[in-house]
């Protein structure tokens, strides 16, 4: 039997949405100016540290959150997710992109899938965060949550992968490497992600704030975080 959700899934998680993720590079472009992302094992480095230690307590715990709020249908639970999103992003590149992200992923699904949930959740918050944007379609689209977070996940390395390969520079079958090496991992994380230590949600990665808050002083900038 066919997963009826597999196109739904696809779409959602492509790379390519044009939501503008590609003018981003959350953070990565300042390590590669300061030498700290300089070839593939530093690269790859990169990727899994922001996987492992800022994604799985931050965007990807928000996705969770947001998946099940969402399933309760509990609009003022979703609004106060956004509004920690919020808070918890200290650098304003990385807050400002999440938000115009999350903005324009509802506007991509909204003209085909006019989920009454949706339409309230766009009237309470103006501009919701990719995360909560990406929990919400996920659970409303039928997409199991355990496929929806290692979607998640696969979307946030490909996107840094991508940037690496771009910026470092890094060969084509470099990222395609490393991407293949990630797939355990991902995999562990997403199955770690349903059933997230709140505690812990929105640990601070201070060197990444620090370095994303660098990017806005850069003398030359090819991306916009």
């Amino acid at each position: 039997m066919s997963a009826h959700y597999l196109g739904s899934l696809l779409h959602l998680a492509d790379p390519t949405l044009p939501i503008g993720g590609y003018t981003h590079s959350a953070g990565l472009e300042t390590y590669v100016q300061q030498g700290l992302v300089h070839n593939a094992t530093t690269a790859e480095l990169f990727v899994r540290n922001m996987l492992q230690y800022n994604l799985q307590y931050n965007d990807a715990a928000f996705v969770h959150f947001a998946y099940q709020a969402t399933l309760q249908q509990n609009l003022q639970q979703l609004v106060q997710l956004d509004d920690e999103c919020t808070a918890l992003k200290t650098p304003k590149e990385i807050r400002f992109a999440s938000q115009k992200l999350g903005l324009r992923l509802i506007k991509i699904f909204s003209r085909q899938q006019p989920f009454p949930f949706a339409t309230l959740c766009e009237k309470e918050i103006k501009s919701p965060h990719y995360c909560i944007a990406f929990g919400m379609y996920a659970q409303l689209l039928g997409i199991p949550e355990e496929e929806a977070l290692v979607s998640f996940y696969y979307n946030a390395a490909v996107g840094m992968v991508t940037n690496n390969v771009k910026l470092v520079p890094l060969g084509q079958l470099d990222g395609q490497d490393i991407l293949f090496r990630l797939q355990p991992l991902i995999k562990s994380l997403a199955k770690a992600g349903l059933q997230p230590d709140e505690s812990m949600t929105g640990l601070c990665n201070t060197g990444f704030d620090i370095r994303c808050m660098q990017h806005e002083q850069l003398y030359s900038r090819l991306y916009m975080s």
